[in-house]
């Protein structure tokens, strides 16, 4: 068999760890199972500056994909050996405080001297190795997955060296629409060239894949020559073989998991109003709430205000595949979507994960959102706007009661099935 070869450019690759990797992996892993032999060109991970590693994560790399890696010129890694790493910006901003003198510098410097992002050093080794690959390989199809956005002025260079190059532009979140941009404090100049980058990507790439249609129609006014067939909805998944080992469910203990970070945007004040309701109504139960990952202090000074620490558990982050199963062993997950502009729009990763392991879903956020859809969809759960403080603690107890008395919580569909990994996989075969 002939098997299409494809260049996949990403920068987050195993061990790097959270939830840029997964989609590129993922896409990879099934790629490799449909006639195609992708060909990877990542970063060098000593060269690098994750803001989260994952070992684990590098058994998931079929045997047969070949991967090269890449010196870097990484300004954060210099950063983080002067100030830090807890101290350095990372997207989003979760792990900082913002309103610190030294966070707004850092943040005005990354936002005026890295355009569009902090990983344009590893632009110029990247190049250099996609050429050889493509003339040896004799590639004539790239995918490239960001962010890091600058990833994709890899894809500008090749196509003006390769004019004939299909040229496939992953791009997973919004570029100067994201949430937090503002929080970089761009001067008007460095504004201005940023835009011009995402202008000239969405234009001279061959396809763009987004994950929403609401980030679809942001692109689509950025330009007059981009036509709404060039970008394409893909929306994230989970992988059916991640969750294929069943976890039992706690019985003496109600446990509600937050996996991930989680930014000051965020505001998820309804659901700890709620708990610290609960806990106080269902004094005879046992009620958890779990938050894996990297909390930030303005949550637990919250949780401490509240006076419900007793009944919090923070970890720390852990591997993907630990993740899978405190997933499953959680009896409802709680996800937030940031109160931001293009709130409607978002559809994180941990949507898709939590579909996959059939928990109950609480949901915060835009009730006509994307998201809220496919919780409807997949009758995973509910999403709640942050004022329906009464409706969420009212379907709460619902759900506790049924639980009280061994019923089950959830009842996710079969709709489940179009966000697996290798159904998305099939339609990312028809566009390369």
């Amino acid at each position: 068999m002939n098997f299409k070869k494809v260049l996949v450019i990403t920068y987050y690759w195993p061990p790097s760890g959270g939830a840029g990797v997964q989609r590129s992996l993922k896409f990879v892993k099934y790629l490799a199972q449909m006639g195609f032999s992708p060909i990877v060109l990542t970063v060098d991970e000593t060269k690098a500056s994750y803001p989260l590693h994952d070992k684990s994560l590098l058994k998931e790399v079929p045997e047969n994909v070949k991967v090269i890696r890449t010196n870097s010129f990484e300004p954060l890694n210099i950063l983080s050996s002067l100030i830090g790493k807890k101290n350095v910006p990372y997207g989003g901003f979760a792990n900082a405080n913002k309103e610190s003198k030294k966070q707004k510098f850092l943040r005005w410097i990354r936002g005026n001297f890295f355009i569009p992002d902090a990983r344009v050093g590893w632009i110029k080794y990247a190049v250099e190795e996609a050429r050889s690959i493509i003339n040896e390989e004799k590639i004539d199809c790239i995918y490239i997955s960001s962010p890091p956005h600058s990833s994709q002025l890899i894809g500008l260079k090749l196509k003006k060296e390769f004019p004939a190059l299909r040229w496939v532009a992953d791009l997973r979140d919004p570029w100067t629409d994201i949430y937090y941009y503002k929080d970089l404090l761009h001067g008007s100049r460095a504004k201005k060239k940023d835009q011009q980058f995402e202008k000239r990507v969405l234009e001279e790439a061959n396809a763009i894949l987004v994950v929403s249609e609401p980030i679809k129609y942001s692109f689509l006014k950025k330009s007059v020559l981009i036509i709404p067939d060039k970008i394409q909805v893909l929306p994230n998944g989970y992988d059916e073989s991640d969750f294929k080992t069943e976890v039992a469910l706690s019985k003496d203990v109600f446990t509600i998991t937050y996996v991930g970070t989680m930014a000051d945007s965020y505001h998820p004040e309804i659901f700890f109003n709620v708990l610290n309701k609960l806990v106080n109504h269902y004094s005879e139960l046992k009620i958890r709430f779990k938050f894996i990952g990297d909390a930030p202090w303005t949550l637990k000074k919250m949780v401490s205000d509240l006076g419900i620490e007793s009944y919090c558990e923070w970890s720390g982050h852990i591997g993907h595949d630990e993740a899978v199963v405190e997933m499953q062993k959680a009896n409802a997950l709680l996800l937030i979507i940031p109160d931001t502009a293009g709130a409607n729009g978002i559809l994180t990763g941990k949507l898709f994960e939590y579909l996959g392991s059939k928990r109950l879903i609480i949901g915060i956020g835009p009730k006509h959102g994307n998201a809220a859809a496919i919780l409807r969809e997949c009758e995973a759960g509910e999403m709640f706007e942050r004022t329906e403080e009464n409706h969420l603690y009212s379907w709460l107890i619902e759900k506790l009661e049924l639980w009280k008395n061994g019923k089950q919580v959830a009842f996710v569909n079969d709709s489940i099935k179009n966000y697996t990994r290798e159904t998305l996989t099939k339609r990312l075969a028809l566009l390369l």
